[in-house]
């Protein structure tokens, strides 16, 4: 049986003042950290040995990985980054925080900017100081493959490649892969494995720091999909994911 387990960053300090994150790199609060053990420690728990491990260019969820892998006295094992695995690129809404954008602009038009499939926000200009084509991480990358905003669907484009090309294909050589990203790379995934329509995809609300395991068997069709936890804790961290850019009142 193969294994492959998905891991949504800890909490970080612009998840913790609900603002839009995208491709800042902002780092993890303290609950963010012990999100991240609290993985480590249920992986370990239940048995799980890696044999390799994924992530992307940004630290929130870089140091989501160190930590869990730490906890399950892994870290030696070999660490692919790629920028693919990023979070999707929310564009000009990137640090603004989204229930003051609700109010501002109607949580209907905001709901549609952050779960749309195919709506991206306004992308940021080329002179802005966020544009990631300024990063030095991504000087390496075709400039006109980094995004300066994106739609889930644009998302799923970009990653869906990485998937084929290195994710999956580890799955043919390794018995147990860890990806530790973020909420939206992670439903690309999602997304294929689990043939979930355009519509029905950006319902998905993927707590953080919960590990999301999918097991495989030898000719990679998928069999079994779970998260490790209490159900009824990972239905609240759901439901607080999905408020997050409600309005307040």
């Amino acid at each position: 049986m193969k294994k492959l387990v998905l891991l949504r960053h800890g909490e970080s300090t612009w998840n913790k003042e609900n603002r839009f994150t995208g491709w800042t790199d902002v780092d993890l609060t303290e609950r963010g950290v012990t999100e991240a053990k609290e993985a480590g420690k249920v992986l370990k728990e239940n048995g799980f040995f890696f044999d390799i491990a994924y992530t992307s260019f940004l630290k929130r969820a870089i140091k989501t990985l160190n930590i869990t892998l730490e906890e399950m006295d892994q870290l030696w094992i070999p660490v692919l980054k790629s920028w693919r695995l990023n979070e999707k690129h929310y564009g000009n809404l990137q640090g603004l925080n989204k229930a003051e954008t609700a109010e501002k602009f109607g949580a209907e038009q905001v709901q549609t900017w952050r779960r749309s499939y195919d709506v991206p926000p306004a992308p940021i200009a080329e002179d802005d100081d966020r544009n990631p084509r300024k990063d030095p991480r991504y000087k390496n990358e075709d400039p006109e493959l980094i995004p300066l905003t994106e739609s889930l669907k644009e998302t799923v484009e970009r990653m869906m490649p990485y998937w084929e090309s290195d994710i999956r294909e580890s799955l043919r050589t390794h018995d147990q892969v860890l990806v530790a990203a973020h909420g939206n790379s992670l439903r690309a995934v999602i997304k294929y494995l689990k043939d979930i329509s355009d519509e029905d995809i950006v319902g998905l609300n993927l707590p953080t720091g919960i590990p999301y395991v999918f097991e495989f068997d030898d000719d990679l069709n998928l069999t079994n999909d779970y998260f490790l936890g209490d159900p009824e804790v990972i239905r609240k961290l759901m439901e607080e994911v999905a408020n997050q850019a409600k309005a307040k009142k």
